[in-house]
């Protein structure tokens, strides 16, 4: 060997080890050298040592030639046709290789082939002189052109060739030889889908992402989900396989590779492991606590946490969880916000790895790190006091799966319900087929799970699967508003195989003949809605397709019609959500078809530059030829062309919502949702509530604000419940459950009182399975009697004299202080629809509420003319017609109504 090559190889040593901590090299007829140290431990990797395989390398890319699927490749290889593997000193899930120089023309690769070529050997022996317990190898070999049939029928696929052996040399002079055979231990540069190696892997490992990592462009959306980046496929592959030493108990004292076949194989890496299991092979996923030596876990860009034989799927800080105040919780079943965590030495990071990996913790503030054996790392114990050490610690090392049942405790029947497991730790743990962490984005999480706020429960129907920590476990379970919602810790054994949950319900209103219903639900497939209706105790969801810009959501699902569960009482029915962005938006509930468009006159409901084609009284108009029920959505926004046809007769419900943050200061009915009705309700028109959600993602269950509707006797049909909804005996809530009678009458019905008024006796009830703060009777949106619960109660209950001095309505509604409910801020509350007073020979009028309807019908109109991409003529015409004839219908009862007999 010239000592101009020797020189050569050590610098190239030099170079490409400099990037790599601090190894063990052995490479034939060169020593072992120092490397720079990096942020990485030498304990990490005193188990490696790369070999230095240049003395041996025989062939380049431009040797091994043009091959037309390495022009799939891409970059450069799509042009000329050359492979290009990785250079250099590289690491491949956690091991360090010392791979040839970059370039082409430079020989960088062992190439092996029993035929002859001037670019490849039929043998090569390398000094090894060490007892070791894997060699493990970066190669690749040849296409296999049978994986593309083109040679006929009997063409196929040359799996197991062989094509090298590996030769174990022992100092005793036994020789032991394992197989390189294709698609196991090595493979090709690039494989089809289903291709992939038995006993080797792609040089890129597989790594977790998180759902709030950025986007290319919105088609890796769904990717996102997965949790994990697939880099199995990756282009251009190198494969490592790791071969067990057949005699570990001998120093091995050289390792011969022998071609076995024509195709060629090329080794590329090779790495000597003094492990005793293969690295490549991981452990199932293991929960580690890390300790910090000192400060916060959660100091913004400190602490950094890798292994090398394996992956860290998820680390995070969990909050502070006290189990007895958890349990004993008065706000349990409406989901929690987390506070921040402010300081913590621990935080938790899922792991998996072989159980020969190690464990780094690194202190970026001071450059200290800390080096943890995985296959010595011991359950964690009680709780200790926190000393200046860092530490890991295996939290749940012992698991058991576990079929559960829900049922409900009078009946012994299984029923649907919203579930969650808790750790010790307060960590959550979801059912088999749900998702370990919810995504609450709009329309990006739409199955069968829900988070509410920070609170995250997967929808089930009575029965399920779960693997469980042995020892403590925290569950939560809630169905609905009927039933109490469950906390209760449990003692998970070894061996344990079945789990036995009980709900406890406090009432049953169905059995009284009250349906309850969501007006207003997006997205959901028709039968994880009804999934998800038994789990809420939910008998209508309202499923409404909708345009939104191009896309158009459950639109596909219209013409199988509704969806009703096995025992009939939960319907899912299909309707239509049409929208305008400057008019306002209607449910358009139960018609035999939808009225199209589902959205006009542009941007965000329907796309740019679409045309006003309609008004939302046409939408009205065509969903009751169709006998449908139309409902203003999420009453009154947008305020626009509402009023209008509030005026005209076109709606037949207001869907009422319990949201706003500003609520919480003002209080929860102090707001325009609540003020609107009001306006409305005393100008005369009488319009019953109901309660939808717009649910549209994981962040709302469904039913979480819902209108009971009394039914009685009649049987449970879409019809019959539209009837009802008109009668208006209902109440919204997004919780409290309640009654009210005036006089002995139901929201919905009318008292004819003398023409001087009269007292009418007012009684209402509210039970709640939260504790409900205050209960008031309103007069005309006037509170008039009220009861006050400082420390909150689960029943209350008022029974009062109300002076009526004319025409006039009157409700009940309730509030709580916990909450909210959901990010949306849903407060706990209900509110009843009207009991309608009439006074012969007078009206009840507002004219404040008619002037302000009158603006806002000008201001529709105002936008129609002025702004609006105009439609064909004739549309144009009606449009303009129904604003004329709203304004005519108010300006007549403002102008000519007695105000004598008007009572605001």
């Amino acid at each position: 060997m010239k000592s101009k090559d020797k020189h050569s190889r050590r610098k190239f040593l030099q170079i490409a080890t400099s990037s790599l901590p601090s190894l063990h090299l052995v490479a034939q007829g060169t020593p072992a050298l120092p490397v720079a140290s990096s942020v990485r431990s030498e304990v990490a990797f005193h188990k490696f040592s790369p070999v230095d395989l240049s003395a041996y390398f025989n062939a380049s890319a431009r040797d091994f030639g043009s091959r037309d699927r390495a022009r799939e490749l891409g970059g450069q290889s799509a042009t000329d046709g050359l492979i290009r593997m990785p250079s250099g000193a590289q690491r491949f899930r956690g091991i360090p290789f010392l791979l040839g120089p970059e370039g082409v023309a430079n020989k960088g690769w062992v190439a092996l082939s029993a035929t002859s070529h001037p670019w490849s050997a039929r043998k090569v022996e390398v000094s090894i002189k060490k007892n070791i317990g894997y060699v493990c190898l970066a190669s690749f070999c040849d296409w296999d052109n049978n994986e593309v049939p083109r040679l006929g029928e009997n063409a196929i696929e040359r799996v197991g060739q062989l094509l090298a052996k590996v030769i174990f040399v022992y100092d005793n002079g036994i020789e032991k030889a394992l197989h390189i055979r294709r698609r196991f231990e090595v493979n090709s540069p690039s494989v089809f889908w289903g291709h992939l190696s038995f006993a080797a892997v792609c040089h890129q490992e597989d790594e977790p992402n998180k759902l709030t990592d950025g986007l290319n462009n919105a088609m890796e959306w769904g990717r996102l989900q997965m949790g994990l980046s697939d880099h199995s496929y990756a282009r251009p592959t190198l494969w490592l396989s790791a071969l067990g030493n057949p005699e570990p108990g001998l120093t091995v004292e050289s390792i011969r590779f022998e071609a076995a076949s024509g195709d060629p194989w090329l080794l590329c890496g090779m790495t000597l492991f003094d492990g005793h299991e293969n690295p490549f092979r991981y452990e199932r996923l293991t929960l580690y606590r890390i300790t910090v030596p000192e400060g916060n876990a959660e100091e913004t860009g400190r602490w950094g946490v890798d292994v090398d034989l394996g992956v860290v799927a998820r680390r995070y800080v969990l909050p502070e969880f006290s189990p007895s105040e958890w349990l004993n919780a008065a706000d349990k079943g409406l989901g929690q916000q987390n506070p921040p965590v402010l300081r913590s030495r621990h935080f938790y990071v899922e792991v998996a790895a072989s159980s020969e990996a190690t464990l780094s913790l690194r202190d970026k503030k001071s450059g200290r790190h800390y080096d943890f054996d995985l296959g010595k790392v011991e359950s964690a114990g009680k709780p200790a006091a926190l000393s200046s050490r860092a530490g890991a610690e295996v939290l749940e090392r012992e698991k058991v799966w576990l079929r559960g049942r829900i049922i409900d405790k009078s009946t012994g029947q299984t029923v649907a319900a919203r579930l969650a497991f808790r750790s010790a730790q307060g960590r959550y743990i979801p059912p088999y087929g749900h998702r370990t962490e919810v995504n609450d984005g709009w329309f990006e999480d739409y199955g069968a799970d829900v988070k509410l706020m920070d609170t995250s429960f997967a929808y089930v129907d009575g029965t399920f699967q779960v693997e469980l920590p042995v020892g403590d476990v925290y569950v939560e379970i809630t169905k609905g508003f009927e039933y109490s919602p469950l906390r209760r810790r449990l003692n998970i054994e070894a061996g344990q195989r079945e789990l036995q949950l009980e709900l406890e319900r406090f009432t049953d209103l169905r059995k009284s003949g009250w349906v309850t219903a969501d007006t207003h639900v997006h997205f959901l497939s028709p039968s994880t809605a009804v999934l998800e209706g038994q789990a809420e105790g939910v008998n209508l969801i309202n499923l409404l397709a909708a345009q939104w810009g191009d896309m158009f959501s459950n639109f596909g699902d219209m013409p199988h019609g509704p969806l009703t569960s096995r025992d009939r009482q939960t319907i899912v029915q299909i309707g239509t959500e049409n929208r305008q962005h400057i008019l306002g938006h209607l449910a358009l509930l139960g018609g035999q078809k939808a009225a199209n468009p589902l959205s006009a006159g542009g941007p965000d409901e329907s796309y740019i530059g679409d045309p006003l084609w309609t008004t939302m009284a046409g939408w009205a108009d065509d969903c009751h030829k169709n006998h449908g029920l139309v409902v203003g959505a999420h009453f009154p926004y947008p305020t626009g062309e509402i009023a209008a046809d509030v005026a005209l007769g076109k709606i037949d419900a207001l869907e009422i919502w319990p949201s706003g943050l500003y609520q919480q200061i003002t209080g929860p009915f102090d707001c325009l949702r609540y003020l609107d009705w009001y306006r409305y309700l005393n100008a005369g028109y009488r319009l019953p509530a109901v309660g939808g959600t717009d649910k549209m993602g994981a962040y709302m269950p469904v039913g979480t604000n819902r209108a009971y509707t009394y039914l009685g006797d009649e049987e449970f049909s879409f019809a019959n419940w539209a009837s009802a909804v008109r009668k208006g005996n209902t109440f919204v809530t997004s919780g409290p459950l309640m009654t009210f009678r005036v006089d002995g009458h139901l929201p919905g019905e009318e008292i004819t009182l003398g023409s001087g008024g009269g007292t009418v006796e007012v009684e209402t009830e509210v039970e709640c399975f939260v504790p409900i703060h205050r209960l008031e009777i309103i007069l005309n949106g006037k509170v008039v009697a009220s009861k006050e619960q400082e420390e909150g109660a689960r029943r209350l209950s008022l029974l009062e004299k109300i002076r009526v001095p004319g025409p006039g309505w009157l409700a009940a509604r309730c509030a709580s202080r916990l909450g909210p409910v959901t990010k949306w801020h849903f407060r706990v509350s209900a509110h009843t629809s009207p009991v309608y007073v009439r006074v012969p020979g007078q009206e009840l009028f507002s004219a404040p509420a008619i002037a302000y309807m009158l603006k806002l019908v000008e201001g529709s109109q105002a936008w129609a003319e002025n702004l609006a991409t105009r439609p064909d003529f004739e549309n144009c015409k009606r449009i303009r017609r129904l604003f004329a004839e709203a304004r005519d219908t108010l300006h007549r009862r403002l102008h000519h109504h007695d105000h004598s007999h008007s009572h605001p």
